[in-house]
């Protein structure tokens, strides 16, 4: 092997400046080989004891190499024996897990299974993506556990998760021809860049004679259904995307979760160094330094994100009372029934949520639903659909739906934002809590995406999204670029005369400022008349509190009156901008 000649090279090479000949290192050696090597002290006689040693190690390496490679073909007989016991015509089957890490609901997996002869699942981490910036430690860190969990369930049912780092359509094929896979299944991916690249395999797929099976589940609906019934586009309205999903038949159930009865007579495959070669892999193993990592808020798995459904639905006077909740401190707070990061990788099904909700609604209430019900899956799925056929929805350019508004460039400004460092506890409080546990309420995200956006920064929604992608669990790429380009109004969402307060918000929010304190100790000894707005708190208060406004925590980065009020006015230009530009479309003056 390349390794065993690598060795042999090595050898044969000096390693030290004073003498051609290194010292014997404790290489097993046979005993006449230790004897000579006793007897023998000149530097005449070094030559002679290399070599005998050398020839030693040779034999020493030669033998292991040659039980190395009798062991590799014992375990390579042994699969091909088992492969031969099956007929010409047995069922090979590889499951390809991406976002839909659960054995509950997952009509592709099943499907796969049926009448199989062998079956592995495996997952592949891209190592571009791995240890980059665009992803942080807490995102990494709950997929890990997703992968734990989902690998733990697997051995229940006497198999494993492969685990495989590389291009999938470099490392597929190879594994594919190695294996001698003939059946591909995957949950259908319906994202731009999750389609073509799910294409791209399935060429090369029917290039190895693989059957391929892909099948909706990470969704309510079929999303091309949706757009079928709106003339091909996207409704980018949610009253109208409510109005064509409430013709439509009610989601597909979910299907019954894999167990040993569905995998019959099917086994996986495993070598005895499985974890050496296809195990999970540590945070450290990815390049990322956990030093100072906090504990996870977030535990991430189908374990948990089902006693989390449970306790969600334990909640039996919201559903009869059926109200949006109400806003409070505590609710800024992370929740054990929160499942938003869960459906985003999907450990939890959308539909069994979906029709748990539903029974539970029935039970309670003695009705039918109203679709209403559903709204944080609506909204959801109201995104997905915006997206499925825009490769362009995460930025301005080339994107139809997105208006093209001329937002500054503050790279100093962004970074101040993204670390929480402008000087108003309320905006800062949210986006340390965001760094710190990788979630924040929606109200709080409204917050801060209307501050860096048309309320005080003017600085573009798309570096917005991008800092979310990062350190949002539960931000995906249709989801998070739509609820960026909605709340800075630059599509779906039009009045941008609404305009949070940093200050009158984070009060209404937090009146206490116990959220402030929790997130920004800081401020923990200001009163709390002026913990929202510490600036204007006299200097004999600041030094009481032990933090100076300026020194020890900084001075707002803006006038949010004069800002609000400037920016409001630009908006005013760019809507009255479009309204000519679609006047004079109307009226023949221009064509699109």
């Amino acid at each position: 092997s390349a390794w065993y000649t690598d060795i042999l090279s090595c050898m044969l090479q000096p390693r030290n400046s004073y003498s051609p000949y290194p010292p014997i290192p404790s290489f097993p050696a046979s005993s006449n080989t230790l004897c000579l090597g006793r007897k023998l002290s000149t530097e005449k006689t070094w030559k002679s004891i290399y070599m005998v040693y050398n020839i030693s190690v040779i034999s020493w390496l030669h033998n292991n190499c040659l039980k190395m490679a009798e062991r590799q073909q014992r375990n390579e007989n042994h699969l091909a024996s088992n492969l031969k016991s099956f007929p010409s015509d047995a069922k090979h089957v590889v499951h390809w897990f991406r976002k839909g890490l659960r054995l509950h609901d997952n009509p592709s997996l099943r499907h796969g299974l049926n009448e199989a002869s062998t079956f592995r699942c495996v997952f592949v981490i891209d190592p571009w993506s791995a240890g980059s910036k665009s992803i942080g430690v807490n995102k990494w860190r709950f997929l890990l556990q997703c992968l734990e969990d989902l690998d733990s369930s697997l051995r229940k049912l006497n198999s494993r998760l492969f685990v495989i780092r590389g291009q999938p359509t470099d490392v597929l094929p190879k594994l594919f021809r190695e294996w001698g896979t003939t059946h591909l299944t995957f949950e259908e991916d319906p994202e731009p860049f999750g389609r073509a690249r799910d294409h791209n395999i399935s060429t090369l797929c029917k290039e190895l004679a693989i059957c391929v099976m892909a099948m909706a589940s990470h969704t309510l609906y079929k999303l091309d259904e949706i757009l079928d019934r709106n003339k091909g586009k996207a409704p980018l309205t949610y009253h109208q995307f409510q109005t064509i999903v409430a013709a439509m038949n009610p989601p597909s159930p979910p299907v019954e979760i894999v167990t040993a009865e569905t995998i019959g007579n099917a086994y996986t495959p495993l070598q005895e160094n499985h974890d050496e070669i296809y195990g999970v892999p540590t945070l450290e193993e990815l390049g990322f330094d956990i030093e100072g990592l906090k504990p996870p808020v977030w535990i991430g798995g189908e374990s948990e994100a089902l006693i989390r459904l449970e306790r969600h639905l334990e909640r039996k006077a919201w559903v009869a009372s059926f109200g949006r909740p109400k806003m409070t401190p505590q609710s800024l707070l992370p929740s054990q029934t929160s499942l938003s990061p869960y459906l985003r990788f999907g450990c939890l099904s959308t539909r069994l949520f979906y029709y748990q909700l539903r029974a539970l609604y029935k039970k309670v209430k003695k009705a039918v639903p109203p679709l209403s019900l559903h709204g944080q899956l609506l909204w959801r799925e109201f995104f997905y659909c915006a997206a499925t056929k825009n490769p362009n929805f995460d930025r301005m350019q080339g994107n139809p739906i997105c208006l093209q508004i001329p937002w500054d460039k503050n790279p100093e400004a962004l970074a101040k934002w993204a670390n929480g460092q402008t000087g108003f506890p309320w905006i800062d409080a949210i986006m340390t809590q965001l760094r710190e546990e990788g979630w924040i309420h929606h109200l709080a995200r409204h917050a801060v995406a209307c501050f860096l956006t048309r309320g005080d920064l003017w600085i573009s929604w798309e570096e917005g999204m991008k800092i979310f992608d990062e350190l949002l669990l539960d931000a995906d790429w249709s989801v998070n670029a739509g609820m960026w380009m909605w709340l800075s109004c630059s599509s779906f969402f039009q009045q941008f005369f609404h305009c949070y307060c940093p200050v009158r918000f984070g009060r209404k929010a937090d009146p206490n400022g116990d959220y402030i304190r929790r997130y920004l100790p800081v401020l923990r000894h200001f009163p709390t008349r002026y913990i929202h707005e510490p600036w204007i708190a006299p200097l004999s208060i600041q030094r009481a509190a032990k933090c100076i406004i300026g020194h020890d925590y900084s001075l707002p980065i803006v006038n949010h009156g004069q800002c609000s009020k400037t920016n409001i006015e630009r908006m005013k230009q760019v809507y009255q901008q479009l309204k000519k530009y679609r006047d004079n479309v109307q009226a023949g003056l221009l064509w699109v």
